[in-house]
């Protein structure tokens, strides 16, 4: 003990020693001047400060030495004692300003990413790594891709709480689109968990829309974990946090006490005399004061919140919260500010109990044999639902959520194709706010209130009573008898009993919905000539271009359909289409599917894309959202404006160049080469997708065409090490090229046919300069995942990482590149997969 104590102390003695010896420079005259280290004379420092810290070491110095001495006499019984000492002078020593300024800013952050100390001859090279590492994390060059990669490779707990600190400092879309990396390493690394999670728990504290993403995240990669322990189980529970309402904002319990104005003065906290409870309960009969006969009425909370989820109550996505129309969330909706929840309503339940009803909607129509079942038993369903709209609920993908939904068309949802499954496509009505929990959300609005009136009455000349209002059944606000349930139930139990009795509607032959009754209506409907001939000038002089309705591909005929002229048509019949802030919006409901390999090529896409345009690579894709909401279910944001190949040749009975230059033109006019364009550079851009991602299952039904001549690829189940056929190799193409898109393209002889393959190389090239932004996106989603793409283990990383070609020259990549396309082009597997797909499933 004495002899290591002896040791220490002579070393922090030499140590204070060189200290004292560098700060001495700094005690010259105030005249002198000094030079650094690029030879520049310098003004002399001050002296006070400098003297004082010499002063201070000198003191230190002869403590030191004390201590020294007592050891030399052989006082080893002290030694714990002046170990003691030894530690006290360090941490004297430490509180020395001997350093700049800049100095101790370097210490302080290399404390913080520092590791343990290491011996001398170590130090200088360690802190020059760290210095560099510092200096990467401060740069401008330094993003989200860099952040993530380094938590996932970094096991210093330095370096790992420092990038957990450093996500509040990124822009929030930023770390949104990596958040799926994010929660995966909080499932599966137990020390990166403990660094990210303050940053988890601040933002959904903050945030609803990130609360349900998280919650979503963590209930689709949750699943693979089998056997749930301390390591691992961190995921599951703070799922579990989000969803049951313990993550909510910290506020004031004196902020909420504001008066409501539209409720009576007894029911205020402020009033209440009682020291001891400062809460209230609203009884029934004292929050239906004002409109006793109101049993649907806004403010019996209680009664809300039992009737969330209930779909037959009118009232499924209604939270029962009361803070929006209390005083203070009509300031705060003046003012443009955000209304906090006081009455501890749920947040999350609304949006919850929505989304959960389109995906039992899913479940239920597979159960049905025929598609025209699912389309009958589909709009059923969603007339359903509508009798619960508008609410506080929106379309939780996409770039803009800030919007209420009011409506959904049921007549126009379409059922996919699909042999097991039964994805099925819905359009919604929304209207725009700029805060979707403290806008008001609109009453509903009856559809076609005249529908059972005759055309020519006059409606002006009803009756009108002495006070100005007119009859009762055409008062907006009815009466003290009147009850809101009335205003809706016979109009839509009318449209459901239609619905269900409808094999099959045709979403565009269709003239109107408002000319069809139901079977029990016992009033006749007139309907004005001028009407009729107005809607058989529409139906006749309509675009010849567009597919004719097919019972056993009812989406053909719709999809095709421009998605400006649905805009209009939906608008038209909307009861809110007259609101200037009304859009339509689309969504595709997946139910049994697993989107979890759909949101990683989603991811890879995006940042192909980004990697593209920074280097000016003319390539072409369409990266589409995806939102997985568990391992077997999840919404997909459609692609406007397209109609799949398949659909194509089936419908249309031409080939592909027969077709482009039926809706573009001829081959030497304009909008032909504009299209022609178009689809060289997507199908270079998809089919180097293609090759880096192993995308298989590439028939004609899972490529679309737009209406300016791109091609999108969609439905990417197999990916990297996966392929169908228990990966029994029918396709081993890089990509899908047929001949057919040769043709498109002009030959293969053609010009545009040799700008496809500099496309290629160009895209490759860039995307191999930036590959340290694509490999960790899909690395990390391989940290304990039971993923099928992910099947042969770390080979699947180090395979993704070989077709990037590192160790080739820009001359040998483009002989490469001619081989992937000349193979490419003479595939068998290709060919044969096509017959495959069209023998067993009829897919042209």
């Amino acid at each position: 003990m004495a002899s290591s104590s002896s040791h220490n102390a002579a070393h922090f003695e030499r140590s204070l020693s060189a200290s004292a010896v560098d700060h001495t420079i700094y005690r010259q005259s105030p005249d002198s001047k000094w030079k650094d280290q690029n030879g520049n004379e310098q003004e002399p420092m001050e002296e006070e400060t400098p003297v004082s810290g010499v002063h201070k070491v000198n003191g230190l110095l002869e403590n030191v030495k004390e201590v020294n001495c007592s050891l030399r006499n052989g006082h080893a019984e002290n030694g714990e004692n002046l170990s003691e000492k030894i530690a006290a002078l360090k941490v004297e020593s430490n509180g020395l300003s001997t350093v700049s300024e800049e100095e101790k800013k370097e210490k302080v952050k290399d404390e913080v990413l520092g590791k343990p100390p290491l011996p001398r001859n170590k130090q200088n090279s360690t802190s020059g790594k760290q210095s560099w590492l510092l200096r990467l994390f401060e740069s401008k060059m330094f993003d989200m891709s860099i952040a993530i990669s380094y938590l996932f490779n970094s096991k210093e707990p330095g370096v790992q709480t420092y990038l957990g600190n450093r996500l509040f400092s990124f822009p929030e879309e930023e770390v949104d689109f990596y958040l799926p990396q994010l929660l995966n390493m909080y499932i599966h690394m137990h020390d990166v968990a403990e660094a990210i999670h303050p940053y988890i728990v601040y933002r959904c504290r903050h945030s609803v829309e990130f609360s349900l993403q998280t919650a979503w995240i963590l209930s689709a990669f949750s699943a693979d974990v089998l056997k749930p322990n301390w390591k691992n189980s961190q995921g599951i529970k703070l799922k579990n946090m989000i969803l049951n309402e313990e993550l909510r904002p910290k506020v004031d319990k004196k902020a909420g006490n504001l008066p409501s104005p539209t409720l009576p003065h007894a029911l205020h906290p402020l009033t209440v005399t009682t020291p001891v409870k400062k809460t209230h309960c609203r009884s029934k009969s004292d929050a239906t004061g004002i409109y006793s006969k109101m049993p649907h009425s806004q403010t019996t909370g209680n009664l809300q919140k039992s009737n969330t989820g209930d779909l037959s109550t009118g009232r499924a996505f209604d939270s029962g919260c009361i803070c929006v129309q209390s005083s203070e969330g009509i300031v705060n909706d003046l003012t443009g500010k955000e209304t906090v929840c006081h009455c501890g309503a749920p947040r999350l339940k609304p949006e919850l109990e929505f989304v959960n009803a389109l995906m039992n909607i899913g479940s239920r129509l597979q159960q049905l044999p025929t598609k025209e079942l699912r389309t009958s038993r589909l709009i059923a369903e969603l007339a359903m639902l509508n009798l619960n709209l508008p609410a506080r609920v929106w379309l939780p993908f996409g770039t803009n959520s800030h919007h209420h939904i009011v409506r959904i068309p049921h007549t126009q949802a379409i059922v996919l194709n699909s042999k097991e499954k039964a994805p099925y496509l819905l359009y919604v009505e929304v209207l725009e706010v700029e805060n979707v929990y403290s806008s008001h959300v609109p009453s509903k609005r009856l559809e076609n209130t005249l529908r059972f009136t005759k055309s020519e009455e006059d409606l002006t000349t009803c009756y009108v009573r002495s006070n100005g209002s007119p009859h009762p059944e055409f008062s907006l606000y009815g009466g003290s008898e009147f009850d809101d349930a009335e205003c809706w139930s016979q109009e839509d139990d009318e449209i459901l009993q239609f619905a269900v009795k409808t094999r099959s509607v045709d979403t565009l032959s269709q003239f109107s919905v408002d000319s069809t009754t139901s079977a029990d209506s016992k009033e006749p409907v007139y309907i004005a000539a001028g009407d009729i001939r107005k809607r058989l000038s529409e139906h006749f002089t309509a675009p010849k271009s567009k597919f004719e309705r097919d019972p056993e591909d009812p989406s053909a005929a719709a999809l095709k359909e421009p998605w400006e002229e649905k805009v209009k048509r939906i608008r038209d019949a909307s009861p809110y289409g007259q609101l200037p802030n009304w859009k339509l919006l689309s969504v595709i409901i997946k139910c049994g599917d697993d989107l979890r390999q759909e949101l990683l090529v989603y991811q890879v896409l995006k940042v192909l894309k980004n990697i593209w345009n920074q280097e000016h690579v003319p390539l072409w894709i369409e990266p589409y959202h995806i939102l997985a909401t568990s391992n077997n279910s999840g919404m997909i944001q459609p692609v406007d404006n397209t109609v799949s190949i398949h659909q194509i040749k089936k419908h249309s009975k031409k080939s592909l160049k027969e077709y482009f230059i039926q809706e573009f033109g001829e081959v030497n006019s304009e909008g032909f080469l504009t299209a022609q364009k178009n689809f060289v550079q997507s199908c270079a851009g998809y089919c180097l997708v293609c090759y880096l991602m192993q995308v298989k299952d590439r028939h004609n039904g899972n490529i679309l065409l737009d209406s300016d001549g791109h091609i999108i690829h969609i439905d990417f189940g197999f990916i990297l090490s996966t392929s169908p056929g228990k990966n029994l190799g029918f396709e081993n193409s890089p990509f899908k090229l047929t001949h057919e898109f040769a043709e498109v393209m002009g030959g293969l002889e053609s010009d545009m046919f040799e700008y496809f393959k500099i496309l290629i190389l160009q895209g490759l090239v860039a995307s191999r300069k930036h590959m340290d932004k694509i490999i960790p996106i899909v690395e990390i989603m391989q940290t304990g995942s039971g993923l099928p793409c992910f099947g042969n283990g770390m080979n699947t990383i180090r395979q993704l990482k070989e077709r990037f070609h590192l160790n080739l020259t820009e001359e040998q990549l483009q002989l490469y590149v001619d081989q992937l396309v000349e193979s490419s082009l003479n595939s068998l597997t290709t060919s044969l997969y096509d017959k495959f797909q069209y023998f067993t499933n009829g897919i042209l």
